[in-house]
């Protein structure tokens, strides 16, 4: 007996040309979602290395005050050596993208407090010279720094200011993160 004769519509299902168009449809978007998904992943290491290194200052600043001793960020190697400045680390790089540490200095004696390791994807560059925090209100020694924060290898999605992150500190120590570039006005 046929489903037609009982007033029943017809089995429905779909043929293979509908399943492939589906399937061609499902494959173009997913194409056309990638570069944002991958500009998206960036932004966010982008976003996730200015705040580390933003939190890392504050912590050496506040170290400063607490210890009454002088706390250094420096860059370092895989070792969690300090680099001089210009020295690159295993990964060829010069910039802070090495990855840095904090260490406090207590009658001529380094101790390492804090540590962040390498990240190659995002471009750190800023002071070749490792930042010294002094007791007692935490002062900078030196003068106004930035570290400009960016993705290594920028695609044509990654491209431009917001895909970029500038940290500017004070003489005073303190520091804050700003969107764009740090040439750019802020």
């Amino acid at each position: 007996m046929k489903q037609h004769a009982i007033g029943l519509p017809p089995c429905g299902g779909f043929t293979l040309v509908e399943t492939l168009v589906v399937l061609a449809l499902l494959a173009m978007i997913v194409l056309a979602a990638t570069p944002s998904f991958v500009a998206w992943q960036v932004r966010d290491q982008v976003d996730a290395r200015a705040k580390a290194l933003m939190s890392t200052l504050a912590y050496a600043r506040s170290e400063a005050l607490r210890r009454g001793a002088r706390v250094t960020v420096c860059r370092t190697d895989a070792a969690r050596h300090c680099l001089a400045p210009g020295q690159p680390c295993g990964t060829g790089s010069t910039d802070w993208s090495c990855g840095w540490a904090v260490l406090a200095d207590r009658a001529g004696t380094l101790t390492l407090l804090r540590a962040h390791s390498s990240l190659s994807s995002v471009s750190i560059v800023g002071t070749q010279t490792n930042l010294t925090f002094t007791p007692p209100v935490g002062q900078l020694i030196g003068t106004f720094r930035s570290f400009d924060i960016a993705p290594r290898a920028p695609s044509k999605a990654t491209q431009g200011d917001k895909w970029r992150r500038c940290i500017r500190i004070a003489a005073g120590g303190r520091a804050r993160i700003v969107a764009g570039a740090c040439g750019a006005a802020s």
